[in-house]
């Protein structure tokens, strides 16, 4: 059964607990909240014991068969938390997942979190014999309208109340990454408190955001400003910054500017591009236009390909250092001569 986030909780109190849940998407936040969901109205009905399993590379699936059996020896309900980085369990998971999903065992629940799957994940055996006795949730991004929405009911959630223009701002502040709404929303809590949270509350907020942040880096690399790039870069790692995170900032411009390249090669003005693109705020035009300038599409498509470089290298599917990586991206996206040929 297929059942969409915001229907999770009623749908467990109306069917009850069931034996199996299946969390795949590439948003952080949305996942780590309905597992979080699903834990704590697992426990309310007494599923008290928790084991996690990570599935990577040289999992032993016969751990999961092992672990399923074994509960039986205790009287608490148990979660079994599995979490599959890759997405892809393998012949051997694949086999023990539609065991465990043939004859779920009593008192246990399986909870699988794992990335967005394709067409050809979601059409495997193992994937469609878990879904068969249990529920597969997909998370999927929230854009647009359903963002101030979204950042609306996580303030009122919080014990805030947004004043106008607050909820807009804090969309363009956060560019689609519900973590940082988050911890901005969360920061705005510590600091003001329950209530009313003004426009001058959250400029407040913002001017006081650590020294080096992803979005000024990003703006420092549209500016053509390699040195500050590098010391921004050195200043996220010495902070602590997931390397991931300054890595989905940078992807996500280079992303957008391959698309508005392609319309520059096609013989349109760098002027007329960024006038006419939708997906770039007024503020920002400028700052997009000196990017379409100083690179070409060739150049915006090698920097693309490094970001993927650089991805590999963070999973530990390449040997090169991630942080080096992002520098040559912010330098490359500043104009430094990264580029051959």
């Amino acid at each position: 059964m297929r059942v969409r986030p915001h229907e999770l909780t009623s749908h467990i109190q109306r069917q009850g607990i069931a034996p199996i849940y299946l969390i795949s998407g590439d948003e952080p936040l949305q996942m780590n909240d309905t597992a979080d969901s699903i834990r704590a109205l697992a426990r309310a009905q007494g599923y008290s014991g928790r084991d996690v399993l990570e599935a990577g590379a040289r999992f032993d699936w016969n751990e999961l068969i092992a672990e399923a059996n074994s509960l039986s020896l205790f009287a608490e309900k148990r979660i079994i938390d599995l979490r599959i980085p890759s997405g892809k369990p393998g012949r051997e998971g694949g086999k023990a997942l539609s065991e465990y999903a043939a004859r779920p065992p009593e008192d246990t629940l399986l909870l699988i979190t794992l990335p967005k799957l394709d067409k050809g994940q979601i059409s495997s055996k193992w994937l469609k014999a878990l879904e068969a006795r249990g529920v597969f949730i997909q998370i999927w991004p929230i854009e647009g309208n359903r963002l101030h929405l979204w950042i609306e009911q996580r303030m009122r959630q919080a014990g805030l109340t947004p004043g106008p223009e607050v909820v807009a701002m804090l969309t363009e502040r956060i560019e689609g990454n519900l973590l940082a709404a988050a911890q901005e929303i969360d920061k705005l809590k510590l600091l003001h408190g329950s209530g009313v949270i003004t426009l001058e509350n959250l400029q407040e907020s913002v001017a006081d955001s650590a020294r080096y942040d992803v979005y000024a880096l990003v703006d420092a690399a549209l500016e053509g400003k390699v040195g500050r790039v590098v010391r921004m870069l050195n200043g996220l790692k010495a902070e602590g910054t997931a390397a991931p995170v300054v890595l989905w900032a940078l992807a996500r411009e280079i992303r957008m500017l391959c698309s508005l390249a392609q319309q520059v090669a096609q013989g349109r003005s760098p002027q007329q591009v960024v006038a006419g693109a939708r997906e770039v705020w007024d503020k920002r035009k400028p700052l997009v236009g000196k990017g379409l300038q100083r690179l070409n599409i060739g150049q915006w498509r090698q920097l693309m390909q490094l970001c993927c470089l650089t991805d590999r290298a963070i999973k530990g599917q390449d040997r090169q250092d991630p942080w080096l990586l992002l520098q040559r991206i912010g330098s490359g996206m500043a104009g430094a001569q990264l580029f051959s040929g």
